[in-house]
């Protein structure tokens, strides 16, 4: 065993098993068990230890990486945001770090491409510095791979992770990481006179789940106010009904193609099909929400799109989301995706569209 292989473990496999792959797992904070639940449920037994409580642990599965993507990819989870691969783990300090530029740049699939390195680390990481001045040390050790270092479009992902005593670290396609965002964190810049941050759903919801707002004509926003993804559709070039009893921002007073309906979701009719993107971004119980909201689905048109968000309200969030997907699949609505993006708190994201 040379220098290099006496000090760090590569695709380490505690059962001796050789199916057996690790990820570094992250779920939006609190929403880890669930997340942890999903593995079980695809790949049976998982072993995991957190990292970050309730919200990042190692997982070891027992599958082949390209069973895992496989998997992942036919079955998409709902809590699980992102997945990085251990394919090195290392103890911490900066002897650690030397030992990864020399594994980092025997890896053969990295020379002449476009990489991202993305780094993340623990409040107590041996790594004192901050995750970007990591990215820095590591690219420019790099230097002999002639690599064109990107954030976006890369075609492999270094991923790093330094804990208090530990290094991990693995390399993949974009892809294959459930987000090609760092730890599956798509941040947005606020804009001068946003209404809200609530803009920010719909914006990821655009990237994740290959939505085009803009190709909509006539938007139904139920309980819009204060007006957050109204005012994003309007931004898109739609017409909007918005409804709810409470007022809209100031900002969209007189906007010429929007109309408010100060009334309850309720109590207003719509005509048949009128409609071809329906949205709701309620604070309530989410199966009186999903009540509402299929008592309105006769106003969008069949191949009309639905993007809903329901509230996490109780202790079972995984019965609860099949309990309302049941709700809208009996009102002709096809799930093409259940997420927790990243700008979702105690909720998830449904994307539908009629048949």
């Amino acid at each position: 065993m040379n220098e290099l292989n006496s000090h760090i473990e590569q695709n380490p496999s505690p059962e001796g098993n050789e199916t057996v792959s690790r990820y570094i797992c992250t779920a939006n904070h609190g929403f880890a068990p669930y997340a942890q639940e999903e593995l079980r449920r695809q790949f049976g037994s998982v072993k995991s230890s957190l990292l970050l409580p309730g919200e990042i642990f190692l997982a070891t599965l027992q599958a082949e990486p390209e069973e895992v993507t496989r998997r992942l990819a036919e079955n998409p989870p709902i809590f699980l945001r992102h997945i990085q691969p251990v394919q090195l783990q290392d103890e911490g300090g900066e002897e650690a770090l030397e030992r990864l530029a020399v594994y980092l740049g025997r890896r053969s699939e990295l020379q002449g491409e476009r990489i991202a390195i993305q780094v993340r680390k623990t409040d107590d990481s041996f790594w004192r510095e901050s995750p970007g001045e990591l990215r820095e040390w590591l690219q420019a050790k790099l230097e002999g791979v002639a690599a064109e270092f990107t954030v976006q479009n890369p075609a492999w992902i270094v991923s790093v992770y330094a804990a208090a005593n530990a290094l991990y670290a693995g390399v993949s396609r974009p892809e294959d990481n459930l987000s090609d965002w760092n730890g599956g964190a798509i941040r947005f810049r606020r804009e001068d006179g946003q209404i809200s941050r609530a803009k920010f759903k719909l914006m990821e919801a655009e990237k994740e789940f290959g939505v085009s707002f803009g190709s909509f004509r006539r938007a139904l926003d139920i309980g819009a106010a204060p007006g957050g993804w109204t005012s994003f559709l309007l931004e898109r070039g739609l017409a909007v009904t918005a409804v709810d009893p409470a007022r809209m921002h100031e900002s969209l007073k007189d906007h010429p193609a929007l109309k408010v309906l100060r009334k309850n979701a309720g109590e207003v009719k719509f005509k048949e099909n009128e409609f071809d993107l329906l949205v709701c971004d309620m604070s309530w119980s989410p199966k009186l929400m999903a009540k509402l909201v299929t008592g309105l689905l006769y106003s969008l048109a069949p191949g009309g799109t639905a993007v809903v968000t329901v509230k996490l309200l109780y202790k079972k969030p995984l019965a609860l989301i099949k309990e309302i997907m049941a709700m809208f699949e009996g009102e002709r609505m096809q799930i093409q995706r259940a997420k927790q993006l990243f700008h979702n708190r105690d909720e998830i994201t449904l994307y539908m569209i009629k048949y």
